[in-house]
């Protein structure tokens, strides 16, 4: 990775136009105008789910939602740098990532419907579910990674996570433990400026990406609002990890357009000024530029992106309207992978509960 560099890396400039990277561009060179109209197909879709599920939410209908909102150039350019046996950790927001990995619209809002524990299978995607303990998730990729190596296993797993999960004591150790043992793991830090009301200055004095060296890992920064940089230089940690390398840390900077959560309001601690000037930096505008430059965009292919978007908005409206509640027992169910007996104490203490209001509801009717 490229420790010297002054500035985030970027290859594409908020206007359109290219930029001169001798050592990054070459590792996009393949990438096409397929990949590209791919590539900004999934941000457009990504964005749409984020919509559609904050609305969802606004009407009652989801507990909460983490909106993506600006990020989907961190998400979808690095998700496209990985290979299907990678296995990718994540946090609460990388729905644009989850999508890009196969997990179908209907079960993206399972876990914030409140009507299971998770939202997908992990295994069948090679992608864990959202993962609401902040940093937690580095050690679980650092594990699996080191795991993979010992098998002999040539994947590479990332783990994805914001700006201010850096300053907890999980990721520290993640880091150490990665450099120490060589785990093939990249850290994806989507620095989006603000860990709810906490400006990022607040979180690190110093780039978050110089961290990373300290332990050892090579580090750099990107800007995560321009895709083609940020899959080039994720596929550049990936190879290195899968390679034996060891660890890698990418920075990502972005920014959080939307609130935290559907549960925030960030017009209590941030100016209308900054978020404009970040709206002009759109991810999906910039993207949409160099397709249009470079002779990549009509009228046709627009068509196709909005009915893309739409049909799986409404696949994800639907499923979530028509989702069942759960049984009650079901609470029980896959809290450990084997048979635990506290588990199953509180199971038939559960049951006694519920067959006692059910015979007082029975009486009092």
């Amino acid at each position: 990775m490229a420790e010297k560099n002054t500035y985030p890396v970027q290859l594409v400039q908020p206007d359109g136009r290219r930029v001169l990277d001798r050592v990054h561009a070459p590792l996009v060179a393949d990438v096409d105008a397929g990949r590209l109209r791919a590539m900004f197909t999934d941000m457009t879709v990504a964005r749409r789910i984020d919509t559609e599920a904050t609305a969802l939410q606004r009407q009652g209908q989801l507990g909460l939602w983490p909106p993506l909102l600006g990020q989907e150039a961190a998400q979808i350019g690095s998700a496209h740098a990985l290979q299907p046996d990678d296995y990718v950790f994540c946090s609460y927001r990388e729905a644009g990532v989850a999508y890009c990995r196969g997990v179908p619209p209907e079960q993206l809002t399972t876990l914030w419907r409140g009507a299971a524990h998770s939202c997908w299978d992990a295994d069948a995607v090679r992608m864990t579910n959202p993962a609401i303990v902040v940093g937690a998730q580095g050690l679980h990729a650092t594990g699996y990674a080191y795991a993979a190596h010992l098998e002999g296993a040539e994947i590479a797993t990332i783990a994805y996570f914001g700006d201010g999960a850096t300053s907890q004591g999980d990721i520290a150790e993640a880091l150490g433990f990665a450099a120490s043992w060589s785990a093939p793991v990249v850290f994806f830090c989507q620095n989006n400026h603000w860990a709810i009301s906490a400006p990022v200055r607040v979180q690190s004095a110093t780039p978050i990406a110089r961290r990373a060296l300290g332990y050892g890992i090579p580090s750099v920064q990107v800007d995560g609002n321009d895709a083609l940089a940020v899959l080039a230089v994720t596929r550049q940690a990936l190879i290195r990890a899968r390679s034996g390398g060891g660890p890698s840390f990418i920075e990502a900077i972005t920014y959080r357009m939307g609130p935290h959560t559907t549960a925030d309001d960030p017009t209590r601690y941030r100016e209308p000024a900054e978020l404009e000037l970040w709206r002009r930096r759109d991810p999906i505008d910039r993207l949409r530029r160099l397709l249009e430059r470079e002779g990549m965009w009509d009228s046709d292919f627009e068509q196709d992106v909005v009915i893309r978007a739409d049909e799986v908005a409404a696949r994800l409206r639907s499923a979530t309207l028509g989702m069942p509640d759960p049984e009650p027992m079901r609470l029980f169910d896959h809290v450990y992978a084997t048979p635990h007996r506290l588990i199953e104490e509180e199971r038939r203490e559960y049951a006694a509960y519920l067959e006692h209001e059910a015979h007082l509801e029975g009486a009092q009717s």
